[in-house]
């Protein structure tokens, strides 16, 4: 692994290898009742969420929201609604998934696609499952990835044998921090470092 830079949070220029996708995406992964019962820094989390679509919003940003569907997160269901705290507006483009990957038998490279959407600024939950999933699946298929180091989040797992909260997102945004591949960027940022130019 290479030695860290004095600045892990700077940004580079993206150089997605989409051709024609020049813009910048909020994607806002999860962060449903049933998902952020119990998740790490809940509050924290879901306030820099809001910080950051209204930033989004401001900068004339899309904000795209991911909803997981499953036995546990049955659509219409309590479970499976987003956060009263935060919420789609009018217009926000709104993707109902069934795998970790948001990109998994879904639409979102279709609306990515009319959007003219290359760069991916990720955030929600759970940061070992369905963000880990959705980063790497964007990644692959040549989107610029930031994901904000303080605006995903994760239940406590450990008496399965996983880390504590804390250390998997410790980890997930470091290891994310030194990830590469020709022709495009991944990145971690806080929410106040954002730059959603």
């Amino acid at each position: 692994m290479p030695a860290a830079s004095s600045n892990p949070f700077a940004r580079a220029e993206p150089v997605t290898t989409l051709s024609g996708r020049s813009r910048t995406a909020l994607l806002i992964v999860d962060v449903q009742t049933g998902v952020m019962a119990s998740a790490h820094g809940r509050d924290a989390v879901i306030a820099n969420i809001a910080r950051l679509a209204d930033r989004a919003r401001d900068a004339g940003v899309p904000v795209i929201w991911v909803r997981h569907n499953s036995k546990e997160f049955v659509a219409g269901s309590e479970n499976w609604a987003i956060v009263a705290e935060l919420g789609p507006q009018r217009g926000d483009p709104i993707i109902d998934k069934r795998y970790g990957d948001a990109f998994e038998d879904t639409d979102l490279e279709a609306v990515l696609a009319k959007l003219a959407v290359g760069r991916l600024v990720v955030t929600g939950a759970q940061s070992d499952a369905c963000i880990r999933s959705t980063i790497h699946g964007a990644f692959a298929r040549g989107y610029d990835v930031t994901l904000v180091s303080d605006a995903h989040t994760t239940e406590d797992l450990s008496l399965w044998g996983a880390p504590p909260p804390d250390q998997v997102i410790a980890h997930t945004n470091l290891y994310w921090s030194y990830q590469t591949a020709p022709g495009r960027t991944a990145q971690v940022a806080k929410t106040a470092e954002v730059d959603f130019g």
